[in-house]
Parts: structure tokens; sequence; C-alpha cells
């Protein structure tokens, strides 16, 4: 389960329904063009939050049958309803997802309690591996050294998906827990990260740059360092460019310009307008 994994994006019809035949576009790019491990299906980059259960189910379904044993595949199963949860975590295992994954639960400022029994009661529901989705800046919900330990005394609890600048804490975990497996969560902070020894990244901008994530990580790993920080330094250009114009519009946007039916983005979501659309095409030419 190393490796560069894609935070996929999803593809919507401009009244927002799921695009198949775009979706399975936006996976084969991914596979054939940006030539990622794996990808992290339904996460905040998918439009995950806004979507329904089944629309979930159909999403898991269609990116399964598409990549088939081609890549590595993590299931984002995480919602505040439970039930929810432990449905589509059995619904993507049934499919032969490699793994299920689960944003921590949010909005009603959960203690740790809860959230060691929320992950524990989904996890033992299911024969499969979790990881832990761990984006403080979303959802509030920061989790410490000890309380991973905690979550970690669970077998199936084989990581965390580390979505969080505190670089100190994530060299604490991982010399705590070196056999745990780490994903660095913030594509423009991945060179550090990986000089700390993760064991790869999920992210959203690898829909379109994931050729020099896996550039960075190789160059890391071989202790090549300045190398790796020449492409870091491209590759946050890049993500400058892109979050000044919209972040999943301008995806979006780059992916239609480079012939992938990307679509729409899932209202409340603006559509991309006339203006980032040409701004999209400008970064595609100077970056891509």
């Amino acid at each position: 389960m190393r490796g560069i994994f894609t935070a996929l994006m999803t593809s919507f019809t401009e009244n927002g329904e799921i695009n198949e035949e775009g979706l399975r576009e936006i996976v084969r790019h991914n596979l054939d063009q940006c030539q990622v491990d794996g990808l992290y299906v339904n996460g905040s980059t998918g439009e995950n939050f806004m979507i329904s259960t089944q629309e979930k189910k159909q999403i898991f379904k269609i990116v399964k049958d598409e990549v088939g044993e081609k890549a590595k595949l993590i299931a984002q199963i995480g919602s505040i309803n439970i039930k929810e949860a432990i449905e589509l975590a059995n619904y993507a295992t049934d499919l032969g997802y490699d793994a299920i994954s689960a944003v921590t639960p949010f909005y009603y400022q959960f203690d740790f309690d809860e959230i060691y029994d929320y992950y524990n009661t989904i996890i033992n529901s299911v024969d499969n591996k979790m990881i832990i989705y761990s984006i403080p800046a979303l959802t509030g919900v920061n989790i410490n050294l000890e309380q991973f330990g905690k979550l970690f005394e669970n077998e199936k609890i084989i990581g965390v998906k580390f979505t969080a600048p505190d670089f100190f804490l994530l060299e604490r975990i991982r010399h705590r827990f070196p056999n745990k497996i780490i994903y660095s969560g913030f594509d423009e902070m991945f060179l550090s990260a990986a000089v700390l020894n993760v064991d790869g990244a999920i992210g959203s901008t690898f829909n379109i740059n994931g050729q020099r994530a896996k550039q960075i990580f190789q160059l890391a790993q071989n202790g090549k360092i300045e190398e790796a920080r020449a492409i870091q330094k491209t590759t946050n250009d890049l993500i400058s460019e892109v979050l000044d114009n919209g972040l999943y519009q301008t995806l979006k946007g780059i992916l239609q310009y480079k012939g992938v039916d990307a679509g729409y983005c899932r209202k409340p979501l603006k559509s991309l307008t006339d203006n980032q659309k040409k701004k999209a095409e400008e970064i595609a030419e100077e970056y891509l």
C-alpha cells in the first residue's frame, strides 16, 4: 500500500448527475498519464460530502470496474451517520477495495472516546483494513500522539492519511509506530513529509500532477533532496496558480483541456467561469 494515491475527482453533468464515462476517463488518465499507484475514492476531492449514499456506491462500483486489478484502491466511507459508514465499508469491501478510510467525525465536537468508538465500530463491522483520515483544518478534530496510539491498538487500523502541517507530530507518529502506514495529505508539503519517511501521499493535484509527486517521493527516498526540492518548487508554483483560480474548478478545467471529460462541480460549488477556464488552460500550457 506504499506509493502515490490520487484523491480522485468525480465528473458530474451540468445538472449534477454522475457522469459515468467522464469518471472512467478521469480514472484512466490517472493510471495511464499520471501513473499513480492507486486511487483514494470518495474523499473531499470527489465532492463526497455533497452526494447520497447510493451515489457513493455507484462511484465505488464504476471505479472498481474501470481499475480492476491495475492499481490499489482505498474507499473513503467516513460519515457522521455511522450506519451509512458501515454500509459503505461493507459495500466497498465486497467490491474488492484494498482498504477503507474514514474521516474523523465532525461538526458535533465529539470527544476522543466517541471518536475511538466510531473507528472501532466501523472496522470491527467489516473484513478490511482502516486508514484514519485526519484533516483538522476542515473537521476541527485534532488527534494527539497518545490518542493515535490508542487507535492503533486495533490491528485492523493500519495507518493514517495525515493532512496537517504539524511535522513534529508527524515525526513522532513515524518514530512511535514504524509499522503503521502514513500518507502525506498536503500536496504542497509533500517533500517535507517525504524526508520524514512517510509511506506515500494522497493528493488532489495528483489528478494532473501525479508524475511529479512520484518523482519527489522517489528522489527523497534516494536522498536526492535538492533534486526533489526543485520539483516541489515547480509543483508549488502550479498549486499556487490552481488555488488562486479555484481548486476543484481549475483541476476539472485542466482535465477538460487535456481531453478528459471531468465535467462540472456539484452545487453548491460554483461552475467554472469563462475567465477561470481561460486561466486553467494557461496553467495547463505552462506546467503540464
